[in-house]
């Protein structure tokens, strides 16, 4: 339940309310002295690095709440102690959050589960993302194209993703969009690399603290529709704002020679978690895991997946539009489609030539 918990704490500030509550009453100085004991608890309970957690205290303990004096505005206290907790742990998944409703307490403390309310608020509001299939389409030449703007629980995103999948299976080359894909369930990460392999291939494992626990991730033997296959070419976008379990797919394909990453280098956020409150108004995003490759034996925290082709984000599907169609032109035998291929190609690079 970790992922679940993960993926609908991305979601959670996106979602509305029926009526605004009223606003929380302004912070004193016991206020925010609550909020950093709860913090430095939690953190020494759960973060993945226990000497890490160790050195958050210290410097938080340093300065105490004298740092934030004088903050009464909930929303700029969560933000000042975020960047409090950047500065020494420069984990970007790690985050403190303020909410002006009660943040709903846990029947047992140590049930990471999303409440009910949370989970009905959330199925709701992925319906109105179609489950994060954005756009599928099929450019010019036979060339696929897929965004994803993230990776919902497979339980509720398999069917969308699927019908995608299922669409471009025929395509002779295929662009899955991650540019504006900040993550999700590292299941359904793995259930979209699926389509892409034929074999059972092993795509990344997370180490959670707890138990010192490993758990894999494989590609399915079977999946829902057609595949796309493993043998036609892959290109996946990226960008600045490309994280989390976009990363994970990032990675996973680039560290297997899977596909040709185009773009920019991404956020840089390997560790997993969950969402744990501190105080009625007040939670923290804890991670309590961190993503190992079986091939790399790593993963990109704090350092983001490089693409193979770097450029800007608004250019990288022109980019690979590009590559695509070339290496389907190297390979195309009938003259007339070679043509049409060409010609194509030529409108393609216009638009990268183009002034600004």
């Amino acid at each position: 339940m970790k992922r679940l918990q993960l993926l609908a704490t991305l979601l959670l500030p996106a979602c509305t309310w029926a009526a605004p509550p009223a606003p929380a009453p302004a912070l004193d100085a016991q206020a925010r002295r609550d909020v950093i004991e709860h913090l430095i608890d939690e953190m020494n309970r759960r973060y993945v690095f226990p000497d890490v957690a160790r050195r958050l205290e210290a410097a938080l303990r340093a300065d105490g709440a004298r740092a934030f004096d004088g903050i009464t505005d909930g929303g700029e206290f969560a933000a000042r102690l975020t960047r409090s907790l950047q500065d020494v742990m420069h984990d970007k998944h790690l985050r403190v959050r303020y909410s002006d409703a009660p943040v709903p307490v846990r029947q047992r403390p140590d049930d990471d589960r999303p409440t009910p309310a949370q989970l009905a608020e959330w199925r709701e509001e992925e319906s109105k993302r179609n489950f994060g299939v954005e756009r599928v389409e099929r450019l010019p030449g036979n060339i696929g194209y897929v965004e994803l703007r993230g990776f919902a629980p497979a339980p509720l995103a398999g069917p969308a993703l699927a019908a995608a999948m299922t669409l471009v299976a025929h395509a002779d080359a295929l662009v899955i969009d991650l540019r504006r894909n900040g993550g999700g369930d590292p299941e359904t990460v793995a259930l979209v690399c699926s389509y892409l392999f034929e074999q059972r291939t092993h795509l990344n494992d997370l180490q959670w603290r707890e138990g010192d626990r490993i758990e894999q991730f494989w590609t399915q033997e079977w999946v829902p529709g057609e595949r796309y296959g493993e043998t036609k070419p892959v290109y996946v976008l990226t960008s600045s704002h490309t994280f989390s379990g976009a990363e994970e797919f990032s990675y996973n394909l680039r560290a297997l020679g899977r596909a040709t990453l185009v773009g920019e280098t991404t956020g840089g956020g390997a560790n997993p978690g969950d969402l744990r409150r501190l105080t009625e108004h007040f939670e923290v995003f804890v991670p309590t895991g961190r993503a190992v490759n079986p091939i790399t034996k790593t993963n990109w925290e704090g350092v983001g997946v490089e693409p193979h082709v770097k450029t800007t984000a608004p250019l990288a599907l022109p980019t690979a539009e590009a590559l695509a169609l070339r290496a389907l032109i190297d390979r195309e035998q009938d003259g007339e489609r070679r043509g049409a291929l060409q010609k194509r190609l030529e409108d393609v690079q216009k638009t990268l030539s183009a002034p600004g």
